[in-house]
């Protein structure tokens, strides 16, 4: 099975997540899949738009964790190289959210143009809850976005959020009805091919330029605790804990 799967609508490329029975959780392939798709869609001058979704019970639910803490990559990892790709991409990007979105599956709406939830979407940033800590940016750029108090609660907590919540701390642009979702994310994506694709470019490239140091600044300082915290005991009792089904215990950490 293609666990990534790209389809053409004239002018709008549609990356879709395609691994259901795991809730479309990524692997390290998926994220080299992730970027073809982007490099490939940035290069090709009749792709005016991308349209990122995933399936009516999951966008994805994150991270795959077994593959994961198996994987030993040579040289930067490909989640790595995904956050740089997305980070970087240069035309229009639209999610359209359905079900399951967590941690990198909501760390990556901050980097989209346009997000569409539908009613379903349950989203959640539990990487405390793993004894690890954010990424994307998104310490930065959800702060800013939301506000302090409101990101903390987010963030902090790691509790999943509604649709609702999330257009709220302007995380999305509009919350439609699970049977119009797809519909109205290619009426954007359609709506932005048809304008002139430099003047697109180009205005979100300014719009961008005031915080893609900083976010870029705080990527690299995420990444950083993040790959020391994964060998932290906290992170190991919480991802063991995660993959036994049971509640952690951090009663002997301080």
């Amino acid at each position: 099975m293609t666990e990534i799967v790209t389809t053409r609508q004239d002018s709008v490329l549609c990356v879709g997540f395609n691994r259901p029975g795991k809730k479309n959780a990524i692997t390290s392939d998926m994220y080299l899949a992730l970027i073809a798709a982007l490099q490939s869609a940035s290069a090709d001058a009749g792709v005016r738009a991308v349209l990122i979704h995933g399936s009516d019970e999951a966008f994805t639910a994150g991270n795959d964790l077994a593959d994961f803490l198996g994987k030993k990559s040579i040289g930067k990892p490909a989640s790595h190289q995904f956050l740089d790709a997305l980070m970087n991409f240069d035309k229009p990007l639209i999610a359209a959210v359905s079900g399951v979105a967590v941690g990198i599956g909501t760390t990556l709406l901050l980097h989209c143009d346009f997000v569409y939830a539908s009613t379903s979407a349950r989203l959640a940033l539990p990487f405390v809850n793993l004894g690890v800590v954010p990424e994307a940016g998104s310490t930065y750029l959800l702060t800013r976005l939301a506000g302090y108090q409101r990101a903390a609660e987010l963030m902090l907590l790691g509790e999943p959020f509604s649709a609702e919540k999330a257009k709220e701390v302007g995380l999305v642009n509009e919350v439609v009805a699970p049977d119009r979702l797809m519909e109205t994310a290619l009426a954007t994506a359609r709506k932005l091919a048809q304008k002139p694709p430099a003047a697109v470019r180009l205005t979100k490239a300014l719009m961008k330029q005031g915080t893609a140091a900083a976010a870029t600044q705080a990527n690299a300082a995420e990444l950083k605790l993040f790959a020391e915290r994964l060998g932290s005991p906290e992170a190991k009792e919480a991802m063991t804990a995660f993959l036994e089904k049971r509640k952690p215990d951090f009663s002997q950490f301080d």
